[in-house]
């Protein structure tokens, strides 16, 4: 398991501390590292789960808007070792998600270490071990602490921050501006106009939440976006796309697919939404922008309650100029503008891990790197992509850990008993 020394005089004892994990650490407590932490304990492997904040999943129990819901059918995001429940709808709510991820961590005995903020993580040439150093928080105290293992899982996915663009004139504006992870319902926006900054799935949401509750929201458009319907003919747009590609070549799937997208929700191009010139899929693989799957918010634009404009040019004090020359009275901006890695910030390391906190290998060997580092939760392809990793570098971990309790086993020494003979 785990051996702790104290570093520092008596007085400091407290303060600053040395812990040997005898296994991986998994920074990040998400459903990432909650699936690494369930294959490493069916392969028998002890572990240690950091987390900054004091829950599991934080992205999903903090930073998401109450309405939200999976956007793909519960099969294709169920973790390791145990599916959804029967009971649970074909797109689960934010918080039965929510209820599967805790009964998850209590079936397979995941304990997170909460509180505990990465501040660093070295790769030790001298003595060959990981040096992941956190600041732990309890109450009004502080805390540093050193985890010493021989692997480092890297969690925290490709969400863990937020991206805040800047616009000229922003801090002149005046009225609330926040990103969408602060966002929880149109409730308080009943009657006001607002700029949804994005057209991502996120942004199509709260644009429609914010229809649903009499707000008037203007959502920016400033570049193409792939919409298609979340169901075709009552079956899921992505598990039909999934089946075509295991007989088809990707190109082909594309076309299909855009073209029952054409028959179900016509020329969005009319409603101010341009199509990219590479396909859903391609650009998916390709550069992770995810298509938007429609619920409801093209209806809404259709009918003019939620206005498609361009991008901004600048804010002055309540109003946005757009890069057409239109400017719009308004009171409030919610920024969808997306997530990005935080790995870059605390991660010392350039050879597996690009500047912009992704593997540079691409899918699907983006997982393991050099000297015991893995990731997981990188490949742009969901929860179904993060349980694949998870098992793979469980696997992986499983092996040389039982490989080395054998040889441990093998090369202890054996004492005799000397029996004497008068």
């Amino acid at each position: 398991m785990e051996k702790m020394f104290s570093i520092g005089d008596h007085q400091d004892l407290f303060s600053r501390r040395c812990v040997w994990v005898n296994g991986p650490v998994i920074v990040g407590a998400g459903p990432s590292g909650l699936a690494v932490g369930a294959c490493l304990r069916e392969q028998g492997v002890p572990f240690v789960v950091l987390e900054k904040e004091e829950c599991i999943a934080s992205l999903w129990q903090k930073r998401t808007y109450d309405r939200l819901k999976l956007h793909l059918p519960k099969q294709f995001c169920q973790l390791p070792k145990l599916p959804f429940p029967e009971d649970f709808p074909e797109y689960p709510t934010k918080k039965q998600f929510i209820d599967y991820l805790e009964s998850y961590a209590k079936k397979f005995d995941i304990n997170p270490r909460f509180n505990e903020c990465v501040q660093s993580a070295k790769y030790d040439e001298a003595c060959n071990l990981w040096r992941v150093k956190t600041i732990s928080t309890s109450g009004s105290c502080q805390s540093e602490v050193e985890y010493i293992c021989q692997w480092l899982v890297v969690a925290t996915g490709e969400n863990a921050e937020r991206a805040m663009p800047e616009f000229e004139g922003l801090s002149n504006f005046g009225g609330n501006v926040i990103h969408a992870c602060d966002y929880k319902s149109g409730e308080h926006y009943r009657g006001k106009r607002v700029l949804v900054v994005g057209c991502g799935n996120s942004g199509m949401e709260v644009s429609l939440d914010l229809c649903n509750h009499n707000a008037f929201p203007s959502m920016v458009v400033r570049s193409s976006v792939h919409v298609l319907p979340r169901e075709i003919i009552g079956k899921s747009t992505f598990e039909l796309a999934v089946r075509l590609m295991k007989w088809l070549p990707l190109w082909l799937v594309d076309k299909i697919m855009l073209t029952l997208a054409w028959f179900v929700l016509g020329n969005m191009e009319k409603l101010g939404l341009k199509r990219p010139s590479v396909g859903p899929l391609e650009l998916k693989n390709t550069q992770g922008k995810t298509p938007v799957l429609d619920i409801g918010a093209l209806e809404k634009i259709r009918s003019g309650d939620i206005k498609v404009v361009p991008g901004i040019k600048r804010f002055s004090c309540s109003m946005v100029e757009l890069v057409n020359g239109e400017k719009l009275e308004i009171d409030s901006v919610v920024l969808a503008t997306g997530y990005r890695s935080n790995v870059p910030y605390w991660l010392k390391e350039s050879e597996f891990f690009s500047k912009n906190g992704f593997p540079k290998t691409p899918f699907p060997n983006g997982w393991k790197g050099k000297s015991g580092l893995y990731a997981v939760g990188f490949t742009r392809r969901g929860l179904s992509g993060a349980s694949s990793e998870a098992m793979r570098i469980a696997q992986d971990i499983g092996k040389v850990y039982k490989d080395e309790i054998r040889q441990k086993k093998q090369s202890a020494p054996r004492h005799r008993r000397c029996i004497s003979t008068f």
